[in-house]
């Protein structure tokens, strides 16, 4: 059986992680072609796939106006940059496999479903967690029946402060018109379990939010730079100091103790994240210190341009009147998930992070309580990627859709973080059945 042939499109930290499932199951995948405009990336993924120069592409258009190379694409390229590579793959026949969140604004979203649909390829949006052990085990006990009836689901998406700095205020997530809302960016995974979870669609939602810390007014003092390498009086106790993230490894130091192998948390390792963004994977010291010393993850992160929330709750209603509520904020001590279920016969918590993955079901009849240790702690997405990837790639063999990511299924989560931020925006209450209803009827004009 011949290996299935991918291309990438965007060689930045996401697409090496698709591509590493390629280097641990060669006999199943392998890739054949990459673009990417920024050649130290192009040339490092190029290198570890052993991809010849002659399949290596400056743009995505180089790739895609050539015959077919390989058997589908996986584009994973900067968010407001998916839909045209993505729509031009499925004209030129591929199969392809979409970073989230789909596209930036909702009528993109709706033409990448119709342009899948009308193209008779598959679209599959990567929506990892559905494919982790952990969700698949809380969903089938759900399915199971074990709780009842679902009244009401609590979904926390607690983003670990140094995270919250790193990306939603320092780098590539940070300002809405440049990306996305962070309700998009961060939690269109988390809207997509809530609904593939409560088993039927929402009807109603409202949400509040706010950038409550991250902006000038908030500065400890008045006096700081604009940089945290530019002499900060307080860059030592400041917890969002950039040296001490990138350089000294602070937080993963402190995580550490106690703690073995984890390798999430290793800078050793070979473009271990978040320092890997800083200059696209080399993590010499005096590399990173220059890249703090001149980009845009060693500045203050109360002097940048930042305006995505730092903290929203979502509050819906389901067709059948249960409840659920989604809190994501930046200032977790710990990057992690949390969820509370609460049926008829049983209440479900549990604790999805890097460090320890539980569930614990209680049973209102018998008083017991079942403890659940899921795999997957310790790696990224819980298993997630390389689930996703071992689905995707059968998929592409066999000729058949993923039942869990196919585009109109990811539609649904995408809809629902737009209507939270129009609705956080307008102080609403959203009628999603109008909102659902007006954006298929765009898909149709």
């Amino acid at each position: 059986m011949c290996p299935v042939k991918l291309a990438l499109i965007g060689a930045g930290d996401r697409g090496f992680a698709y591509g590493k499932y390629a280097l641990d199951h060669p006999d199943e995948v392998s890739f054949v072609a990459v673009a990417d405009p920024i050649a130290v990336r192009r040339g490092q993924f190029a290198a570890l796939h052993d991809i010849p120069s002659t399949h290596r592409f400056v743009s995505w258009e180089d790739l895609l106006t050539r015959p077919p190379l390989a058997d589908a694409v996986i584009v994973a390229t900067p968010d407001h940059l998916h839909v045209a590579p993505a729509v031009a793959a499925l004209r030129r026949g591929y199969h392809v496999l979409l970073e989230k969140p789909m596209a930036t604004n909702l009528p993109d979203c709706v033409t990448l479903v119709h342009e899948a649909e009308s193209s008779g390829h598959m679209l599959q949006v990567c929506h990892v967690l559905r494919y982790s052990d952990f969700f698949n085990q809380v969903y089938q006990i759900i399915q199971a029946g074990r709780l009842g009836e679902i009244v009401t689901l609590e979904h926390r998406e607690n983003v670990v402060y140094w995270h919250m700095a790193h990306s939603f205020v320092r780098g590539n997530w940070r300002r809405a018109d440049e990306s996305s809302p962070m309700i998009l960016a961060k939690c269109c995974h988390d809207l997509d379990l809530m609904y593939w979870m409560m088993g039927e669609p929402f009807v109603r939602l409202s949400s509040v939010g706010s950038l409550l810390h991250f902006r000038p007014e908030a500065a400890p003092r008045p006096d700081l730079p604009e940089r945290c390498t530019d002499g900060c009086p307080i860059e030592a106790e400041c917890p969002f100091s950039a040296p001490a993230i990138y350089l000294e490894r602070r937080p993963w130091r402190s995580l550490a103790v106690g703690v073995t192998d984890v390798p999430y948390y290793d800078f050793s390792v070979e473009r271990a994240w978040p320092a890997s963004v800083l200059a696209h994977g080399d993590l010499r010291p005096e590399v990173l210190r220059r890249a703090l010393e001149e980009g845009p993850y060693g500045r203050c992160v109360y002097h940048c341009d930042n305006d995505v929330v730092d903290h929203q709750v979502v509050a819906m209603q389901s067709a059948s009147g249960r409840s659920a509520t989604l809190i994501m904020h930046g200032h977790s001590h710990l990057e992690g998930r949390t969820l509370r279920i609460d049926g008829t016969r049983g209440t479900l918590e549990a604790r999805f992070t890097h460090m320890l993955n539980t569930i614990e079901v209680h049973d209102h009849l018998t008083g017991r309580t079942e403890v659940v240790h899921p795999l997957g702690a310790h790696v990224v997405h819980g298993g997630g990627d390389a689930g996703l990837m071992a689905a995707f790639v059968r998929a592409v063999r066999e000729g058949t859709q993923l039942p869990l990511t196919d585009a109109r299924s990811a539609l649904e989560s995408h809809l629902l973080a737009f209507a939270a931020e129009q609705a956080r925006l307008e102080g609403i209450v959203i009628d999603l059945q109008a909102y659902r209803a007006a954006a298929m009827a765009r898909e149709l004009s």
